[in-house]
């Protein structure tokens, strides 16, 4: 029997090319994404600006920002579409918990 709800984690990496409330508008959008096809287990972990370990677009710093909800199975697939296709993301990974 397949599992009805399962936890999961998106660490995302916003770009830094714009202004603070671009970055700022994009973790509440994404938040809000979350929310609306699942639960967040808890609050949003923003780490802040980091270093990136190599240059990603000419970038050497990026917003690293990570998620941890609880949905259904089909959802961390739709997720990881979206943000590979959102302007401002550098890099973005969903796994199992």
């Amino acid at each position: 029997m397949a599992k009805l709800n399962e936890n999961y984690e998106a660490m995302v990496v916003f770009s830094l090319k714009k202004d603070e409330e671009a970055v700022k508008a994009l973790v509440a959008r994404f938040k809000e994404l979350i929310e609306k096809n699942g639960t967040l287990t808890e609050e949003v972990n923003e780490w802040g600006k980091r270093k990136l370990a190599y240059p990603i677009h000419y970038e050497t710093e990026g917003y690293y920002v990570l998620y941890s909800f609880t949905s259904k199975p089909d959802f961390p697939a739709e997720l990881s579409r979206v943000l590979n296709i959102t302007d401002g993301v550098l890099r973005a990974l969903v796994t199992t918990k």
